[in-house]
């Protein structure tokens, strides 16, 4: 438990209203695989915010007769009902409740939508969450103005966490840290913080086309790839590759760097898979499109140069990662080369944005 977010106000006058945020999805260049505890990573991770990939979520709340044991709320997905997600966000809401009493006062109405398809590859538990987290916080700073905006934004971040591990990250931009280590010393286990080294300008307005090998549901879910972690024959080796990659990504970011970037941020998305692979029981996410789009990139970069890399997350789909220079380019090979490796020939152009914006 983590007592510096508790809410300690007695005296909640009946507050009533509505609060809005546009929250973005994220993407890991530092991945994090396994936790501990409630939400707890094993190892820190570094992401890229994104733009367009984003979770619009609108909450209106007004005052109950009489406080409730868990939290009063309905869920609507893009105008529809979804009683499945409401099931999802009895626990976040039990996990927060701690933290947020005045919400069991409330009687809420949650309406979301996202800007891109849901199961598409892109984290829509990062931005939903995060998008979620940012409106309750509304509601607290509504009830006691007197928080501050560092305040706010952490605790933000930290109740997104109690949902998604991801979600924590998507609160700030254009990059994000969560979990303890070495060279940033304001990180936390707890809640991300915003990257605030230099970044060089090779890596402003870097591009980010989703390429959408499978839109299917996965058959493992990360909550369990995470746990097949705890047992896992090569853990300990796993963080001490973290902790090494976390250090070489940090100083390319700073250095402008590409050829290091390229090769941390391929070398931690393989070996995210990898680690599925051989967990106990073992799985494979990736499926043969996504190989033969990673074999078209290598070839692509080695006959032009361009610094042109992927990562993955749990799952088939491919994050193409690039410099807005090279857009055009790096646009025709997606059409001539890639699509045809997508389902429906379908991909999603992003690019690294600031973080979320309220409504």
């Amino acid at each position: 438990m983590n007592n510096i977010f508790k809410f300690h106000l007695t005296d909640i006058q009946n507050v009533s209203g509505q609060s809005g945020w546009k929250s973005p999805s994220n993407i890991a260049l530092i991945k994090y695989w396994g936790k501990k505890d409630i939400q707890i990573p094993l190892n820190a991770s570094l992401s890229f915010t994104l733009s367009n990939c984003y979770t619009d979520c609108i909450v209106k709340y007004e005052p109950l007769k009489k406080s409730s044991s868990v939290c009063e709320f309905k869920l609507f997905f893009e105008g529809k009902r979804e009683v499945s997600f409401e099931e999802k966000l009895n626990i976040f809401f039990k996990r927060i409740a701690v933290y947020c009493p005045y919400l069991l006062d409330l009687k809420l109405t949650i309406e979301t939508k996202n800007s891109f398809p849901h199961s598409s590859g892109i984290a829509s538990s990062a931005s939903a969450y995060s998008a979620l987290s940012l409106c309750v916080m509304d509601i607290e700073k509504k009830i006691n103005s007197k928080i501050s905006s560092e305040y706010f934004f952490n605790k933000a971040s930290f109740l997104s966490r109690l949902g998604s591990g991801s979600a924590s990250r998507s609160v700030f931009g254009p990059l994000a840290i969560w979990g303890e280590n070495d060279f940033f010393k304001k990180s936390s286990n707890f809640y991300a913080v915003k990257y605030e080294e230099k970044l060089h300008d090779n890596f402003k307005n870097f591009q980010d086309t989703v390429l959408l090998v499978d839109k299917g549901k996965k058959h493992i879910s990360s909550t369990v790839g995470h746990s097949l972690m705890n047992d896992h024959s090569f853990s300990d080796d796993r963080l001490v590759q973290a902790h090494k990659n976390l250090t070489l990504l940090n100083d390319s970011l700073i250095s402008g760097d590409l050829d290091t970037f390229v090769s941390v941020v391929e070398t931690e998305a393989l070996t995210l898979h990898a680690m599925m692979m051989t967990s106990s029981p073992y799985y494979i996410l990736i499926k043969p499109n996504t190989l033969e789009i990673i074999n078209e990139i290598w070839n692509f970069r080695k006959n032009t140069n361009y610094k042109v890399c992927f990562t993955l997350d749990a799952g088939a789909n491919i994050h193409l990662l690039y410099p807005k220079e090279n857009f055009t380019v790096v646009q025709e090979f997606i059409s001539n080369n890639l699509s045809r490796f997508c389902q429906n020939g379908e991909f999603i152009n992003d690019h690294v944005g600031i973080g979320p914006n309220k409504l």
